[in-house]
Protein backbone atom coordinates (compact mmCIF):
# COMPACT_ATOMS: atom_id res chain seq x y z
CA UNK A 1 0.00 0.00 0.00
CA UNK A 2 1.24 3.64 -1.13
CA UNK A 3 1.77 6.06 2.07
CA UNK A 4 -1.24 8.68 0.55
CA UNK A 5 -4.54 6.89 -0.41
CA UNK A 6 -6.14 9.83 -2.98
CA UNK A 7 -10.31 9.08 -2.70
CA UNK A 8 -11.46 11.92 -5.00
CA UNK A 9 -8.77 14.76 -4.61
CA UNK A 10 -8.87 14.21 -0.46
CA UNK A 11 -5.63 12.39 0.42
CA UNK A 12 -5.64 10.26 3.23
CA UNK A 13 -2.85 8.70 4.83
CA UNK A 14 -2.51 5.00 4.77
CA UNK A 15 -1.89 4.68 8.78
CA UNK A 16 -5.35 5.86 9.00
CA UNK A 17 -6.72 3.55 6.45
CA UNK A 18 -5.05 0.73 8.21
CA UNK A 19 -7.04 2.19 11.35
CA UNK A 20 -9.96 2.03 10.31
CA UNK A 21 -9.42 -1.62 9.05
CA UNK A 22 -8.10 -2.32 12.64
CA UNK A 23 -11.33 -0.81 14.17
CA UNK A 24 -13.74 -2.38 12.08
CA UNK A 25 -11.82 -6.05 12.64
CA UNK A 26 -12.33 -4.85 16.68
CA UNK A 27 -16.12 -4.21 16.24
CA UNK A 28 -16.05 -7.85 13.93
CA UNK A 29 -14.53 -9.58 17.22
CA UNK A 30 -16.15 -7.74 20.01
CA UNK A 31 -20.14 -8.32 17.91
CA UNK A 32 -18.62 -12.19 17.92
CA UNK A 33 -17.27 -12.37 21.56
CA UNK A 34 -20.36 -10.77 22.94
CA UNK A 35 -22.84 -13.37 21.07
CA UNK A 36 -20.78 -16.33 22.27
CA UNK A 37 -20.39 -14.69 25.71
CA UNK A 38 -16.40 -15.14 25.50
CA UNK A 39 -16.25 -11.69 27.32
CA UNK A 40 -16.29 -13.67 30.47
CA UNK A 41 -12.76 -15.32 30.42
CA UNK A 42 -11.33 -12.31 30.23
CA UNK A 43 -10.48 -10.08 33.71
CA UNK A 44 -10.61 -6.91 32.11
CA UNK A 45 -12.53 -6.82 28.62
CA UNK A 46 -11.63 -3.32 27.66
CA UNK A 47 -7.53 -3.89 27.94
CA UNK A 48 -8.01 -7.07 26.38
CA UNK A 49 -9.83 -4.82 22.95
CA UNK A 50 -6.98 -2.72 23.41
CA UNK A 51 -4.31 -4.97 23.07
CA UNK A 52 -6.50 -6.48 20.49
CA UNK A 53 -6.17 -3.04 18.18
CA UNK A 54 -3.02 -2.35 19.19
CA UNK A 55 -2.10 -5.98 17.73
CA UNK A 56 -4.66 -5.36 14.64
CA UNK A 57 -3.26 -1.95 13.95
CA UNK A 58 0.39 -3.47 13.62
CA UNK A 59 -0.32 -6.30 11.17
CA UNK A 60 -2.49 -4.17 8.55
CA UNK A 61 0.16 -1.54 9.17
CA UNK A 62 3.27 -4.45 8.65
CA UNK A 63 0.87 -6.64 6.10
CA UNK A 64 -0.25 -4.13 3.81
Amino acid sequence: MSNVIDIEGVLISAFVANLFLALLTLAVIRWSFGRLDLWRFFWNPPLAQFGLLVCLLGLYTWLL
